[in-house]
């Protein structure tokens, strides 16, 4: 225990020896639990087979508890009469139980954020440079950020079709406490009496194995989202928007999928850019009004707004000068856009050679009104003379996708909603302002909700085939230990109510008042990391984790159950209620150790930190909440394959009296 407790340290690393002690605490409990389950398990199951009928409706109820917190309270009994609906107990037990968040996976821990803001497409190349270096200092000036580095526009490349006005800078932020090549928190010199840590004559800690490990982070910064409200928070300039919260490599992703810099949005399709535009501009306004989106997040492409210089040639001036289009475009193209004149050879590269007018002489109309074209007489002809020069706003950037114009709608999910949740609410609410024709789409022109989203959807039409599959496979196994179907249902009813603990233990992470108090001077909500659990890929895996280790307890005592009556082939009820009994005694041991080993290898999982939890913290709620109530099973098969037993003794002396 001490090793694990200094291994594991679920109290933090600053805790010290207090790790120990609640490590051996949390042991000594589950294990004197087990213990006492154990010692008085014959009494249980002797005073619940006098009372089956009870325990087994208990046990049925737990299952269907199970099923109204996965789909929620009004969905299970939706047949109910509207008199019955509108009632303040049906309301409090929709509202209780709402059913369960849907997402495609837990967002990661990547260790750093890519914050993608947007400046106004009008904005000048030299006025978004400034909002960017004005937006890494700021950023930069939090303590806990490492490195920040920011990008405006996009590299030679046309897989980075970036404009001007869109901000990428990666922050790196730095881990909680300082860890070592290995990953592992490294521990420093500590003075209990002064409670600093001693430095050496450069200032540096010093590295000591009997101290403490160097939290980075200050106090009021709990979470990683915190980090983030931060960076949003000394961002905010003028003209820029706010961004939604991503990482690299999930925005990566993310842009892969759908294009899009978010992790949901619309697309809008149309036939020409001013409808899209103005399209946006309605939706954009009318997303502001939905509940589970963060406002600041909703922005919609300014499709047409970047201001263009036009120079449209007189015809009729250059014909009095004898001057050609031809002649007045080469001197345009030399003097602003510039002229390949010759190549460089350096080695293996090459570089072009333009000649072109000094800046100062041709950024602004004046100037470029001033350019001297040269007429057929010789005579040097201003260029404002021979061109009306204007600036004219038109698109920043042209996107297509499947024969159609398209722009997009971005937006994020306020805490606490999941992505399913918020895209179906945000598509119910357009389609009723559609109907109420306060949105209006235009014939030839629709919109569709894109983003991560989707994944969650192909994810979850999948594993509507892969479950049902392995719980088949399962029961088949099953039924090949024990060659009868009803001895096969009644150990796998253990995985019905190992389910039915699953989602139980999830909807209580999602309580306020579950675990809310403290220890050691540690939160256990914060210890265990209990928030609010959408469903999603790595909880189904948990769930399919969960079904092979369920049925063990099952099979253990199922297997010694058969032997038993075939070796005494008890003749009354009372035989078979010993017999029964005797069955469950000799094997209670071997099924609380697999439960137990099982529920105390997942404690350390339930309170990791850093790269990885995220995902198996998820994984491992179902597993642990279904263990937990998959124990039941020592009563719920012993008591079934009782009833059975039973009922073939009531109906074999019902038969002997009619013949």
């Amino acid at each position: 225990s001490v090793y694990l407790a200094f291994f594991w340290s679920p109290l933090g690393p600053e805790k010290g020896v207090l790790n120990v002690f609640f490590v051996i605490l949390i042991i000594s409990v589950l294990l004197g639990l087990f213990h006492l389950f154990i010692r008085s398990y014959a009494l249980i199951l002797q005073y619940i087979l006098n009372y089956k009928s009870a325990f087994l409706l208990l046990v049925v109820s737990i299952v269907l508890c199970g099923g109204i917190i996965w789909l929620g309270f009004g969905t299970v009994f939706g047949f109910t009469p509207g008199f019955i609906k509108n009632t303040k107990p049906w309301n409090a037990l929709h509202h209780t139980f709402p059913g369960l968040g849907k997402e495609f996976m837990p967002p990661l821990d990547e260790g750093a954020y890519l914050f993608m803001p947007m400046t106004m497409p009008h904005a000048s190349l030299g006025e978004s440079l400034d909002v960017l270096q004005i937006q890494d200092m700021a950023i930069r000036s939090i303590p806990e950020i490492d490195s920040v580095v920011g990008k405006i526009g996009r590299v030679e490349s046309s897989l980075d079709p970036a404009p001007i006005s869109l901000v990428e800078t990666v922050v790196n932020y730095q881990p909680e406490y300082i860890v070592g090549v290995d990953g592992r928190w490294l521990k420093f010199k500590y003075d209990k009496k002064t409670r600093t840590y001693s430095r050496d004559e450069n200032g540096e800690l010093i590295e000591d194995r009997n101290g403490r490990p160097f939290r980075q982070w200050r106090d009021e910064i709990k979470s990683t989202d915190d980090i983030w409200n931060e960076i949003v928070k000394v961002s905010a300039v003028p003209g820029t928007t706010s961004a939604s919260k991503l990482q690299p490599i999930a925005a990566r992703i993310v842009m892969l999928q759908s294009g899009m810099r978010a992790p949901m949005g619309l697309k809008i399709y149309g036939p020409d850019l001013q409808t899209l535009e103005k399209i946006g501009f309605d939706i954009e306004k009318l997303l502001l009004n939905v509940p589970s989106i963060e406002p600041a997040t909703v922005f919609a492409d300014r499709v047409v707004g970047k201001p263009y210089l036009e120079i449209e040639i007189d015809r009729e001036a250059i014909a009095r000068y004898g001057m050609s289009i031809r002649q007045v475009q080469n001197v345009i193209e030399v003097a602003i856009g510039g002229k390949k004149i010759t190549t460089s050879v350096e080695g293996r590269e090459r570089y072009p050679i333009r000649i072109r007018y000094l800046r100062e002489l041709r950024d602004d109309i004046e100037s470029i009104t001033k350019i001297l074209v040269p007429a057929a007489n010789g005579a040097q002809i201003p260029l404002g003379q021979l061109a009306n020069i204007n600036y004219l706003r038109g698109p920043q950037v042209i996107k297509s996708e499947d024969n159609f114009l398209v722009g997009y709608v971005i937006f994020d999910k306020k805490p606490g909603f999941a992505e399913v949740d918020v895209v179906e609410q945000a598509r119910a609410y357009l389609d009723e302002k559609r109907i109420s024709g306060e949105l209006f789409i235009p014939p030839g022109a629709s919109y569709k909700f894109t983003g991560s989203y989707e994944s969650q959807v192909r994810a979850e039409k999948k594993l509507r085939l892969i479950l049902p599959i392995a719980l088949l496979a399962i029961f088949l196994i099953i039924y090949f230990r024990f060659k009868t179907v009803a001895t096969t249902l009644m150990v796998f009813s253990g995985i019905i109510v190992a389910w039915s603990g699953g989602f139980i233990m999830i909807w209580l992470y999602n309580q306020d008042w579950f675990l809310n108090f403290s220890l050691f001077g540690t939160g256990m909500r914060e210890l265990f990391q209990i928030h609010p659990i959408n469903l999603s890929v790595a909880v189904w895996v948990g769930f399919l984790a969960l079904f092979g280790i369920a049925a063990d307890d099952g099979v253990i005592i199922g297997t010694y159950l058969q032997q038993v009556f075939e070796e005494n082939k008890p003749g009354d009820i009372e035989a078979i209620r010993k017999a029964t009994v005797f069955a469950g005694v000799r094997r209670i041991r071997p099924a609380m150790m697999t439960a137990g080993t099982t529920i105390l290898a997942l404690l350390p999982v339930l309170t990791s930190t850093g790269r990885g939890s995220d995902v198996m913290v998820p994984m491992a709620i179902p597993t642990f909440g279904g263990m937990i109530l998959a124990i039941i099973t020592v009563l719920v098969v012993p008591v079934l394959y009782c009833s059975v037993a039973e009922l073939k003794v009531k109906v074999n002396k019902f038969n002997d009296k009619i013949n």
